[in-house]
């Protein structure tokens, strides 16, 4: 069985007096230590649907399956427990809370884990250290880059351990270069085992990637 199993998937949103189809009937199967990325122009579908595989939209139709549990059968408690042991999310505005340190932002998704405050502060570290930010911890993000922050941010994603890394855009707010740092980042993360699904819209970024999705009008219209 694949790590994940997308199947038949569709979502609709009533827009008024339209229903919009923002899946049409998506099958994905993505296996444990895939790095994906999902293409696709505005519109086609591919932040409804990693929303969806992040236990954040419920589909209409169609079933999730995450590492054989099925997602959307999940009471909602259950569910946000489920998201919290296993997705790490990282985003394209950062979404780094300003009045606290870089370690203190990476600490955030520790704050309901059952853990001694000694070894918090140490995996909050290592994340750190594992995104090159060691000696940067008891910066302000305004004291970062921006190539900085998203990196406080992938180590905020990385800190619990997620089977599963989900990353909308990560590089949609900076330059070429920095762009291309934190996609080896993702890459190197990648070859040490961890899984990645991606949205993007630069082609660019699908070199990192061992596989793409091309999504149209809410429909997988190719991989490669």
């Amino acid at each position: 069985m694949s790590l994940i199993e997308i199947s038949n998937v569709t979502k609709q949103y009533n827009g008024g007096d339209e229903v919009v189809e923002a899946l049409r009937g998506v099958d994905i199967a993505i296996e444990a230590g895939e790095f994906i990325t999902i293409m696709g122009q505005s519109g086609s579908g591919k932040s409804t649907l990693l929303s969806i595989l992040g236990g954040m939209n419920h589909p209409t139709s169609g079933e999730v399956a995450m590492a054989g549990v099925e997602l959307y059968r999940l009471p909602g408690e259950k569910l946000a427990d489920f998201r919290a042991q296993n997705l790490g999310f990282v985003f394209q505005s950062f979404h780094l809370i300003p009045y606290l340190t870089a370690i203190e932002n990476v600490l955030l998704p520790l704050a309901i884990v059952k853990m001694k405050g000694a070894d918090k502060n140490a995996a909050a570290k290592r994340a750190l250290e594992r995104v090159g930010l060691g000696n940067k911890a008891d910066r302000l993000p305004n004291q970062l880059s921006g190539g900085e922050q998203e990196r406080v941010a992938i180590a905020r994603a990385i800190v619990n351990n997620p089977k599963i890394l989900l990353a909308d855009e990560p590089t949609g707010n900076l330059d070429s270069r920095t762009s291309d740092e934190v996609m080896a980042l993702f890459r190197e993360l990648n070859d040490a085992g961890q899984t990645v699904v991606m949205v993007t819209h630069n082609p660019e970024n699908c070199r990192y990637s061992d596989r793409s999705i091309n999504l149209r009008d809410g429909l997988v219209v190719g991989q490669n």
